[in-house]
């Protein structure tokens, strides 16, 4: 059997109220067509077809991905019009599936549509139905007598009896091409809203002689769709909730859990310890037994075990070792490699520094295009001059290096092994092993100075 999914990603979205098409916002730091995309592709699709239409450049510049065929829909006659426009994609066999997903709803779990294909009758539709408390303004299902589906009918068509049935359509289905192709040729616009409905496959099928399933997801949050920005916002809480949910369940204590917020993915050992209004951004890796203080930013990071993160620092695109300490208020920029034992202190900034078991980096410093050794020890407001204006340098500092507070290390340039550098020093050449390197000016007293008074007015 083959999988073919179709995503809906055509509307304009004109109550979100924004330039931005629809399925471009974005929950948890991605849009919502994407959400949707990695869904299908978690399913183990065959082919993804996304059915695209106001602002498709914009979307199709936005969300590149080798693994989509687009369709455009250049009239937005319908969900059953806007499918119809993927039919020359199928192949029209009995053995190739279609799953429909939306753009706009971008939360449905790969086990609730792995349950909705394993139900779908080979010859028939499967369709994704949930319960709600008030089904206002979403298609009612109706069934007969002996609780199989026969229709889905939309509310502005449903008379009163039907409008008090609160299983209501997803719009999420699965059918063999074979028959949805035969479907959607049959369907047709008599109706209030003057559109072809995907759901009045429904009927035909069951008019047909065939067996509807219906698929009742049991968590109402998972095919929420968005319309505005309350639901965007809605949303986002709804996948903060699972990401929270699952650091929990799988190491890691949140202290208040409500303020922290995961965008992308986030790999964890165990005995994870993350305090307040802390973020995680892109692909975060980390070991077991850390502790990652409040105000903490990691963004596409890996962090080992062991490791402490006190509060406030910055960690971006950086491999950390076991049993560092950082911060607080450090910030590791991009392409930052600390073997283990490092330890980078408060208001430290390291850039593109490989940093050697056990260094230290303790107050007030900038180290950039750097590489550090074992066992040396930077002093506070040591400065790595790597920028002439025009091109970066790199500074090498060697193993056991003393390096005095208030020094400028003037790149290129080499500190070798057991060197020790004098406070206050700006060194623009290479100091040599196991020697005191300084440069200072003459110290003067001027004896007759007085200090200046302020004059009255």
């Amino acid at each position: 059997m083959s999988l073919n999914v179709v995503i809906l990603a055509a509307g304009q979205g004109t109550r979100m109220r924004s330039k931005l098409p629809k399925v471009l916002h974005q929950v948890g730091g991605k849009s919502m067509l994407e959400h949707t995309i990695s869904t299908a592709e978690e399913l183990g699709a065959d082919r993804i077809i996304v059915i695209y239409g106001h602002g498709g450049e914009q979307v199709r510049e936005q969300v590149q991905n080798n693994n989509i065929e687009w369709v455009e829909q250049k009239e937005r006659l319908g969900t059953g019009h806007a499918v119809q426009q993927a039919v020359p994609h199928f192949k029209a066999t009995a053995d190739e599936h279609i799953l429909i997903l939306y753009g706009d709803v971008p939360l449905a779990r790969v086990e609730t549509l792995k349950n909705l294909l394993n139900s779908q009758p080979s010859d028939s539709i499967a369709i994704l139905t949930t319960q709600l408390s008030d089904p206002k303004g979403y298609g009612r299902i109706v069934r007969n007598k002996a609780q199989k589906v026969e229709a889905i009918i939309e509310e502005k068509d449903a008379d009163e009896q039907t409008k008090q049935v609160n299983e209501i359509n997803t719009g999420i289905l699965c059918a063999s091409s074979q028959g949805l192709i035969n479907w959607l040729a049959r369907i047709d616009n008599n109706n209030q809203q003057k559109e072809y409905y995907l759901t009045d496959c429904i009927s035909l099928a069951v008019n047909d002689g065939k067996t509807v399933e219906a698929v009742v997801c049991q968590d109402p949050t998972e095919v929420m769709g968005v319309n505005n920005r309350v639901h965007l916002a809605e949303m986002e809480d709804i996948f903060q909730h699972r990401q929270r949910e699952s650091l929990m369940v799988n190491g890691a204590t949140l202290h208040d859990q409500n303020s922290v917020y995961v965008e992308g993915s986030i790999d964890i050992g165990n005995d994870i310890v993350i305090e307040p209004s802390v973020k995680f951004k892109g692909e975060v890796i980390l070991g077991d037994d850390i502790i990652i203080g409040m105000n903490s930013i990691i963004i596409n990071s890996k962090i080992a075990s062991g490791t402490i993160i006190h509060p406030n620092s910055v960690i971006e695109d950086s491999i950390i070792g076991e049993n560092c300490e950082i911060g607080p208020f450090a910030r590791v920029r991009p392409k930052t490699e600390l073997a283990s034992k490092v330890k980078l202190g408060n208001f430290v900034e390291v850039k593109k520094a490989n940093i050697a078991h056990g260094s230290k980096v303790n107050h007030l410093s900038y180290i950039g295009d750097a590489v550090i050794g074992e066992g040396t020890n930077i002093g506070a407001g040591t400065i790595c001059c790597n920028y002439d204006g025009a091109n970066k340098h790199q500074t090498v500092i060697g193993n056991n290096v003393f390096i005095g507070s208030d020094t400028q290390l003037v790149a290129p340039v080499t500190v070798s092994d057991g060197a020790t550098i004098g406070a206050g020093s700006t060194i623009t050449r290479d100091a040599p092993a196991e020697k005191l390197t300084l440069s200072r000016s003459k110290q003067i007293t001027i004896e007759s100075w007085q200090r200046p008074v302020k004059q009255k007015k």
